[in-house]
């Protein structure tokens, strides 16, 4: 992973933190509602703990991408690995900087 990326993004840690969990620590999503008002709670199921922390996560990250000129590129489909590109423009061309995850939370 790029440095620059790296050490840019762990000032953003505690606002990705703050979208997913409280102060305490519980997570902020405790499960959905249907249109009849059931309530379900979140399984562990990994595929949707991680469609919630995309939801969540994103405005953060896209916030994070403008103030640091990154494009985030999103793969075309769910099932492709990298789930993202994060390309910045030099001069006249895009560079590719990450194709990886670039932190863990």
């Amino acid at each position: 992973m790029n440095d620059d990326l790296h050490n840019q993004f762990v000032g953003y840690f505690d606002q990705l933190r703050q979208r997913v969990t409280t102060a305490t620590g519980d997570w902020t999503v405790k499960g959905f509602i249907d249109v009849y008002q059931q309530i379900y709670t979140i399984s562990l199921d990994t595929k949707v703990l991680s469609k919630i922390l995309e939801l969540l996560m994103f405005p953060v990250l896209a916030e994070f991408a403008a103030v640091h000129s990154y494009k985030i590129v999103l793969a075309r489909q769910q099932n492709q690995y990298p789930i993202s590109a994060w390309l910045r423009q030099m001069g006249p061309n895009m560079l590719l900087i990450s194709s990886q995850p670039i932190a863990q939370v």
